[in-house]
């Protein structure tokens, strides 16, 4: 089980991820109480856990882990759902306390640094609609570049994906704005100009179906 802070919906994500790490390292975190008491946060650390796969320094593993885990979250913000659906062998899954304390290791000092300056703002960014639908539609084309064997990329996937996921954990519409126009770019770059990502993700698509 994960541990339980106070109030998980106005907690920081560094004071999140600190919970996430405090136990055995061998215990594996489940989904479905990784996502209990968010409130309008929930898709951030959805999106947050889905983005871990793609920091694992082992070729081809992070991004066919993590690459359809962001489609997902992607899927449900585009239709615009309220709560995240996990199918049943997902939501009993989730990362192991080991990984997510190496994790923290590293990014801690950077999330101190993000709390500084990012704060609740510019909510429509984040709850409208068609802004809503905007957000998933990025995440969609980026879980399936991240899915993609693209040499070099994970990292730069999984930044921009952990992106998402603090504009989404932290409330801050104006993080999310940044975060469009670096998908725009990552999308454009990887994808639409190299002209790997329509063939590939409908070859991608094709194999799940």
């Amino acid at each position: 089980m994960t541990p339980e802070i106070p109030s998980r919906e106005e907690a920081s994500t560094r004071e999140l991820l600190a919970a996430m790490a405090l136990g055995d390292p061998d215990d594996q975190l489940r989904f479905t109480d990784l996502l209990i008491g968010l409130g309008k946060r929930v898709f951030g650390m959805m999106l947050f856990v889905a983005t871990l796969p793609a920091f694992i320094p082992v070729p081809g593993v992070g991004g066919a882990i993590g690459g359809p885990l962001v489609v997902l979250v992607g899927v449900q913000l585009l239709m615009g759902l309220r709560k995240p659906w996990l199918p049943r062998f997902i939501a009993e899954r989730g990362p192991h306390r080991s990984a997510v304390q190496r994790f923290e290791t590293v990014v801690e000092p950077w999330l101190r640094r993000v709390e500084r300056v990012s704060r609740p703002r510019l909510p429509g960014v984040l709850d409208h609609r068609a802004a809503a639908m905007f957000t998933g539609l990025q995440l969609v084309l980026l879980g399936v570049l991240l899915a993609l064997p693209i040499p070099f990329t994970n990292y730069v996937f999984g930044l921009l994906l952990l992106a998402y996921a603090l504009a989404l954990l932290e409330r801050d519409g104006a993080l999310m704005l940044w975060t469009w126009a670096g998908g725009v770019v990552a999308i454009a770059f990887f994808g639409v100009l190299s002209g790997t990502l329509a063939t590939a993700a409908s070859e991608w698509l094709a194999r799940l179906f």
